[in-house]
């Protein structure tokens, strides 16, 4: 397939539902050969069918990125099958424990916030740089404007969230010279893992100027697609919001 992503390899993680399924179907739309990660192997398998079937190239690489050591093989797996590894979109998470207030927070879940965040992204693109040295490579985090505008009941997901972000930009800055570029995404949008976040009471966000969430393939993809892209390549260490405008109330 041709577009825009055409010779490229894109690994991307949480690629079996939501919004880094809907991240992998458009890259591979777009002409990139992706490797879709995840732990699940019947959501990974959902998402390579629909690449497939829709005529561009996919791997599937089961993947639990709290074991360290299996990052480094599943990125080596990767290289492997498709020679290089050009686009790194750090999408998984771990959700189960990113809800607490701040007095019943404890040192595990932060633990588990932190791990499942900065130290998870930190290891894949750490494996991944090696490919992308020198050949104008993208790194694509995905950040929260939970952790910019401080929601409550959201403290441990908050403070991993902004861990990336810094993450993000101390990348930009060592790798600029070396021709790859690292960027956050912020996203608000409508997934599986954001509505049962909703469920909550106390979970809802302010209403954005545009009143409305996020749909995953209109509003959040192109922005991800364009930071992978040729077009991107004197951008790098921001933090691009796809939000409906709701970051206006941080005066930012």
């Amino acid at each position: 397939m041709t577009g825009v992503l055409s010779n490229k390899v894109a690994l991307v993680t949480g690629a079996g539902r939501g919004l880094g399924r809907a991240i992998a179907r458009r890259f591979a739309a777009e002409g990139a050969r992706v490797a879709v990660l995840s732990r699940g192997q019947e959501a990974i398998d959902r998402t390579v069918a629909d690449i497939r079937t829709a005529g561009g190239t996919a791997i599937g690489i089961a993947c639990d990125v709290f074991d360290l050591e299996r990052i480094d093989a599943a990125v080596a797996e990767v290289a492997a099958a498709f020679g290089t590894i050009d686009i790194l979109v750090n999408n998984s998470w771990d959700q189960a424990t990113a809800v607490a207030p701040i007095m019943e927070i404890t040192s595990e879940n932060l633990r588990r916030q932190i791990e499942s965040g900065p130290v998870v992204y930190l290891r894949f693109m750490q494996a991944c740089f090696p490919y992308m040295d020198g050949r104008d490579g993208r790194i694509i985090n995905l950040a929260s404007c939970v952790g910019t505008a401080g929601w409550s009941t959201r403290a441990p997901y908050a403070i991993a969230k902004e861990g990336v972000r810094a993450l993000t930009r101390a990348a930009a800055r060592e790798w600029g010279p070396r021709r790859v570029t690292a960027n956050n995404l912020l996203p608000v949008t409508d997934t599986d893992s954001f509505r049962e976040d909703q469920a909550r009471a106390d979970a809802r966000p302010p209403t954005p100027p545009i009143p409305r969430i996020g749909d995953p393939d209109h509003d959040i993809v192109p922005l991800a697609l364009f930071l992978a892209s040729p077009a991107a390549g004197y951008l790098t260490g921001y933090s691009y919001y796809a939000d409906g405008g709701l970051m206006i109330d941080t005066a930012r």
